[in-house]
């Protein structure tokens, strides 16, 4: 993977953010040393919540990227549940108070994906993107779903994103991001 990431960088002349895989501090350091920066954890933070802490700590709460999976999940009390293992695995955490405890402990951003929506390129999940964007002061990246060139509004302005991340509406060539910048 690594050796990835440096083909990437070596491509690129934007801010790179990893995610994937990502499960000790040593694996963040590895990937800063390379010039990653921004690391983005999941399931490794939910296994081990004082690792947003010590990264934090160590690289600097700007570069740390909590991404929050989740799916509705009517028993919780914000209809939202944490999933990991890319949305195969249940936690019966509640998305909006793992929100709040991952700014506590130090994340810099936050990357909620609805895993309701994502890919269904039917627009982001604007109750779920709310909810955690009301519920902390950090950045919120606002991810899955987005189909059309209004969804990349509505995450903004009703969803209460900071930024996006799109990725269908790119892959089917149904934009370009020369387009979508206007």
């Amino acid at each position: 993977r690594l050796q990835w990431v440096k083909n990437v960088l070596q491509a690129i002349t934007i801010p790179l953010t990893v995610g994937g895989g990502i499960s000790k501090i040593d694996d963040m350091a590895e990937l800063f040393d390379l010039g990653v920066s921004k690391v983005s954890i999941n399931t490794s933070a939910v296994k081990n919540p004082e690792i947003i802490k010590e990264a934090s700590d160590k690289f600097g709460k700007e570069k740390i990227v909590v991404a929050i999976d989740g799916r509705r999940n009517s028993k919780l009390p914000s209809g939202f549940e944490v999933v990991i293992k890319g949305g195969t695995e249940g936690t019966e955490i509640d998305a909006v108070e793992w929100a709040k405890k991952c700014e506590l402990l130090g994340a810099g951003e936050l990357l909620p994906t609805s895993m309701d929506g994502d890919g269904t390129l039917a627009g982001y999940d604007i109750p779920f993107t709310r909810a955690i964007a009301d519920s902390v002061k950090i950045p919120i990246v606002a991810s899955g779903g987005a189909g059309k060139l209004e969804h990349l509004y509505e995450a903004v302005v009703d969803g209460g994103a900071t930024t996006l991340l799109a990725a269908s509406i790119f892959h089917f060539r149904m934009f370009s991001i020369k387009t979508d910048k206007r």
